[in-house]
């Protein structure tokens, strides 16, 4: 695993339950501001692996990303079962639940 992967599955580990974050505060956390679809790759291929908690994971908007309907309203329940409001089924008011990551180095991981 590379140290950015490394890094990111860290980083969303890390979000706590009820909160949010995007995936562009996670790739700026783990030390690479632009890569926002690299961390969309790697929670894809890594969830189920390291069971990451990707439903806390949403776009710059707080709109759930995902094209699929059953993902995405999977992904709506789990995050209301937190506590998180979801609106019209996609949408997350970034203003009460967004968390901000901190940098996360090589040796945190």
């Amino acid at each position: 695993m590379t140290p950015f992967t490394s890094r990111v599955v860290a980083i969303i580990q890390g979000i706590p339950v009820g909160k949010v974050t995007t995936y562009g505060e996670i790739a700026k956390a783990a030390g690479s501001p632009r890569a926002a679809r690299q961390v969309v790759r790697i929670l894809h291929s890594m969830s189920q692996k390291y069971n990451l908690p990707w439903h806390r994971v949403v776009n710059k908007q707080g709109e759930i990303a995902i094209k699929n309907d059953e993902y995405t309203f999977m992904q709506g329940q789990l995050l209301e079962e937190e506590g998180v409001t979801v609106i019209a089924g996609k949408r997350i008011p970034l203003d009460t639940f967004l968390y901000i990551p901190s940098a996360v180095h090589n040796d945190q991981c």
